[in-house]
């Protein structure tokens, strides 16, 4: 075992390298579909351009049956090796050192660039109030806030989280029961292969994206206080209840005007981050009380999981620097309140500098392929695990072994290759990272003994 695996498995205690545990069942399902449930307010519209309602309909169906297979395998190394450093963790303990710190890099890519991503869909969902803010100020100021409240403590996060989940959770609903009356099949069916079949290929990131980041609930099993029982109740009951959000919400926008009206922004005639507002805005009008209110409710989705990433972003970060591959500093914790400070501070740092591209599709996409680089180290690690550690204590074991996590790695694979194909520019951006990361971990981290 590595120098990183024996630093994360000790037991840390309280004080300034400690995590409070104090997060319950419901609490850690919160956290779990409030990482992702963004992904139902925008985003994924954007691969509708790419594949049509047809192509990514597909799309969406094969990242669903590889997220299922996936949250159903890593939840058993959560249960397992409870500790803040996730995906990290399970690769340097597998795979050793070397892969373990590819796996610790793809991690922060996706946790790093997913919420400035979702800020910028905070700051144009406020376009429609009219404020007077540019969108990247407000996304500047939720940063500021968020990073604060999360600071304050994880049950005050974890507490409030669940809240806006809730409210963004049932603001979906009502959104389906208002545009689904009004659904048509014609309208749904127009252009539906505006590439042809080839359109599924390039949609597949933005059909992640409604699931992308439930892999953090993982990161918060040290502050469980019974990861062995709570963690997979949790992750598999968020996965369910995403799953079936993504498929009314998926039928209910593009079912009112067809998919380019959830698509263009008719005021811009650019591509939106705003593709529930448009839909509501061909049933009620724009001016209706109703789609003002929802519209107010649907700022929760977003917020639910700006807030959540930006904790697990957090606790990435701190697990860096608590083995040494990161300055000393980002590995401690704020001792009065237990939470990893310093790393929350970097988190938000990183996001001002994605913020000023501009560019959330591009942002999306680096946060892709860094989720998929997770998702296949972790099966790897999951499999070598099983061989060299029968002996590990699992709490909770994958059914259908090997068949789940090898469906789960294949589809896995397959999408970052299809990833490559057609993003091949960010594809550079992102090996750029991995291996300057790399190169400074050769040379500057820590040696092993």
């Amino acid at each position: 075992m590595s120098d990183a695996a024996d630093a994360s498995t000790t037991d840390e205690g309280a004080g300034s390298k400690g995590l409070s545990k104090s997060l319950g069942p419901v609490m850690i399902w919160g956290l779990g579909v409030g990482y992702v449930i963004s992904g139902e307010y925008f985003g994924w519209n954007l691969g509708l351009a790419e594949g049509g309602p047809y192509g990514m309909l597909v799309a969406t169906g094969i990242v669903s049956v590889m997220y299922l297979a996936f949250v159903l395998s890593y939840a058993e190394l959560s249960c397992a090796i409870p500790r803040a450093g996730g995906a990290f963790v399970y690769a340097d303990r597998a795979l050793g050192r070397d892969l373990g710190f590819l796996a610790g890099v793809a991690q922060l890519v996706e946790f790093l660039f997913a919420p400035p991503a979702i800020a910028f869909a905070i700051g144009a969902y406020f376009q429609n109030y009219d404020v007077g803010v540019a969108p990247e100020v407000v996304a500047v100021l939720a940063f500021i806030v968020f990073v604060a409240i999360n600071i304050r403590g994880v049950s005050v996060s974890a507490m409030f989280e669940l809240c806006v989940t809730v409210l963004a959770v049932i603001e979906l609903l009502i959104f389906a029961g208002v545009a689904l009356p009004k659904f048509s099949w014609s309208a749904f069916s127009t252009d539906p292969l505006p590439n042809g079949w080839g359109g599924i290929m390039p949609a597949l990131p933005f059909a992640i994206w409604f699931y992308l980041a439930i892999e953090g609930v993982a990161n918060v099993a040290e502050e469980a206080r019974n990861p062995a029982r709570d963690i997979p109740r949790a992750f598999v009951a968020a996965m369910l209840t995403l799953l079936a959000l993504a498929l009314l919400t998926f039928f209910a926008a593009i079912g009112v005007a067809g998919w380019e009206a959830i698509v263009i922004d008719p005021s811009t005639g650019e591509a939106s981050d705003s593709p529930l507002p448009l839909a509501l805005s061909h049933v009620v009008g724009a001016d209706h009380g109703l789609f003002h209110l929802l519209v107010t409710v649907g700022l929760l989705g977003l917020i639910a999981s700006f807030h959540g990433i930006l904790l697990v972003a957090g606790r990435a970060v701190f697990e860096f620097g608590r083995v040494g591959y990161l300055p000393a500093v980002l590995g401690r914790t704020w001792e009065r309140y237990q939470t990893p400070a310093p790393g929350l501070i970097a988190a938000m740092l990183v996001g001002f500098v994605a913020l000023a591209t501009g560019k959330t599709g591009e942002i999306i996409t680096l946060a892709v392929f860094g989720a998929l680089s997770l998702y296949i180290l972790s099966m790897a690690s999951l499999f070598v695990l099983r061989r060299k550690e029968p002996e590990l204590e699992r709490p909770y074991r994958a059914p259908g072994y090997p068949v789940v996590p090898a469906v789960a790695l294949v589809l896995a694979v397959g999408c970052f290759a299809a990833l490559v194909y057609y993003n091949l520019a960010l594809f550079g951006v992102f090996a750029a990272v991995v291996g300057v990361s790399y190169g400074l971990f050769k040379v500057f981290g820590p040696k092993p003994e």
